[in-house]
């Protein structure tokens, strides 16, 4: 009998010992577990702009594009996508619902106020608005630009995700750096049929805004059957800002002398 209880505390004895080995061993170790929802290569993308999880924690962007005379200053509550666009001729808000219009000082408003109240949102967002839900992402041939390989990641979006579900784009990065380089992508608002046309902007500059790396300065380039031209136009960025704060609800809203955009 004490022979087997002696031999009781002996199991015991080694299976604590075991265990407590097992918690140092462990202790410290950094596990090599992936749980991003990403590719691999969009996933670098992501870290190297700060990462998704920091900018999903953002509740707030707010940037100006630089103008003679007053600058565009575009509001975006990050969670509702929810806009304000104030310029000098004109202001575009866009309440979750739809957008509206007010035209200033006579100016009449040439452009489409449905097509624009996001449209440099999405642009300046990038890489991270490639992060949203509903997004399909294949690899494709690099792009080529003063002897240098940029390669791609091909975005598209499942039927019914936002305002052009068949809008396609694709992310060209530096292979070294991870950082997104180039944009290419289809206008398809106003056909509703996808498009073999793409457009090219280079991001080429960047600044920093609470951890996260966004565009400085985007600049348009002439682009047709692969080949890159001259550069077409520039938009420069100032005043930027993202935030955990959640902007005022009130801020989107239409005004009484506002035009609703059906």
């Amino acid at each position: 009998m004490k022979k087997l209880i002696l031999l009781t505390l002996s199991l015991i004895v080694l299976i604590s010992c075991k265990e407590t080995a097992d918690k140092q061993n462990y202790k410290g170790e950094e596990l090599n577990v992936t749980t991003s929802i990403y590719p691999e290569n969009m996933d670098k993308i992501f870290k190297a702009h700060g990462g998704i999880d920091a900018w999903n924690t953002m509740q707030s962007l707010v940037f100006e594009i630089e103008k003679e005379g007053q600058n565009e200053k575009t509001t975006t509550a990050l969670k509702s996508r929810k806009s304000l666009i104030d310029a000098e001729t004109f202001t575009i808000g866009y309440d979750g619902n739809n957008p509206w219009l007010i035209e200033k000082d006579t100016a009449t408003y040439k452009g489409n106020p449905r097509f624009y109240y996001n449209l440099m949102f999405y642009f300046y967002a990038m890489p991270f608005i490639v992060g949203d839900d509903g997004i399909n992402y294949e690899n494709v041939a690099a792009l080529e630009y003063e002897g240098k390989q940029y390669p791609g990641i091909k975005i598209s979006y499942e039927a019914g995700v936002g305002e052009s579900p068949d809008d396609e784009y694709i992310v060209y990065y530096d292979a070294e750096t991870n950082k997104m380089s180039w944009l290419a992508y289809t206008v398809t608002y106003f056909t509703k049929e996808k498009s073999p046309k793409f457009s090219l902007i280079r991001y080429s500059d960047w600044l920093t805004a609470e951890g996260l790396l966004l565009p400085k300065t985007m600049k348009w380039y002439e682009y047709k059957d692969g080949i890159i031209g001259d550069v077409r136009s520039e938009r420069n960025f100032v005043n930027v800002s993202v935030s955990k704060d959640e902007p005022n609800t009130k801020l989107f809203e239409k005004p009484e002398d506002a035009k609703m955009i059906e």
